[in-house]
């Protein structure tokens, strides 16, 4: 394994209304990363002076926004500033404490041994970790789970809203950042954008924690948003994917699919409404008919998914 103290291993943290949490995070970050770089996302409590008054780790540096960039307006200036400054590989860590930066070397141990590109938690693996997440949490993240292995074609991860995240150089400087969400959909258009560049993405198994901080994100206000944009990426991924770069078998399954299980449910409609007005039951190849467009739909739709599956982007 190639010794991670011989790496520029930055840590990047967004901090909007965040004080004390940061400084202890601050706290517990190992000896391996050489420079912590605090984005002050314009925060009303003034959390970058704060930070720079009460934190003593020479290795901190604050940052200003003039205005609030949102969560992935701020990484991204971090992820420019590490760059520029020769960072080796980017760690992305939450402010509000829920992430233990104790999981670094475990966190970064796939890009060290180049196992991966990018790797993320995973809060989901062990059943200790589900026991103190919040049941809404629980709910919402297993729901856009399932909802973003569609839209980003990583099917082998899990867990994709979770903000503790590494990154390699040059990963990072073969994407471009300005297409990224400045939102709280940040690390889903992350994996989008990476499946693009077909990068190897990788889940590390870790338990959160989880306290009386006051979260800012809001559930209800986000899911409209976040089902809208992962159903908009989908298409952009299916696009780039089957269509522009690499024509194929799968690239007809989807549509055709999706046309003659759309057909089929339409005409069951119709035929069953046409049925009930004239009192005349449909005949058996109506019936057969509508049957085996949505039979044969769904069988299409599963083919696209199961090659979608194996497409998913791996280490030669």
């Amino acid at each position: 394994m190639v010794d991670p103290n011989q790496k520029q291993i930055w840590v990047v943290i967004p901090a909007y209304k965040l004080t004390h949490e940061v400084i202890n995070l601050i706290e517990s970050i190992p000896p391996i990363v050489s420079k912590v770089v605090v984005i002050d996302d314009a925060c009303p409590d003034k959390s970058g002076n704060l930070i720079e008054k009460l934190c003593k780790d020479s290795r901190v540096s604050v940052h200003y926004n003039q205005g609030n960039l949102g969560v992935g307006g701020a990484v991204k200036k971090g992820y420019k500033i590490a760059i520029e400054n020769n960072a080796e590989i980017v760690i992305k860590l939450d402010g509000d404490g829920q992430m233990d930066p104790r999981n670094i070397p475990k966190l970064v141990a796939p890009l060290l041994n180049h196992e991966a590109d990018y790797t993320k938690g995973n809060r989901f693996y062990t059943l200790n970790s589900l026991k103190v997440m919040p049941k809404k949490r629980l709910i919402g993240n297993s729901i856009l789970s399932v909802i973003s292995k569609f839209s980003t074609g990583y099917w082998n991860i899990f867990d994709p809203n979770n903000g503790f995240t590494a990154i390699s150089r040059n990963a990072l400087e073969n994407l471009d950042l300005s297409q990224i969400s400045d939102s709280y959909f940040f690390e889903s258009d992350m994996l989008f954008r990476l499946y693009c560049n077909r990068v190897v993405v990788q889940d590390v198994p870790m338990n959160s924690i989880y306290g009386n901080e006051q979260s800012s994100l809001s559930i209800s206000k986000i899911t409209f948003e976040f089902i809208f944009k992962h159903f908009r990426n989908s298409i952009k991924r299916f696009f780039y994917a089957y269509i522009l770069r690499d024509a194929s078998v799968a690239s007809l399954e989807l549509p055709l699919g999706f046309l003659l299980l759309i057909f089929g449910v339409g005409n069951s409609i119709i035929t069953w409404l046409n049925s009930s007005t004239t009192g005349i039951p449909n005949n058996p190849g109506t019936v057969m008919l509508s049957g085996l467009a949505i039979l044969t739909g769904i069988q299409f739709i599963l083919a696209f998914i199961a090659y979608d599956v194996s497409n998913v982007p791996r280490k030669n």
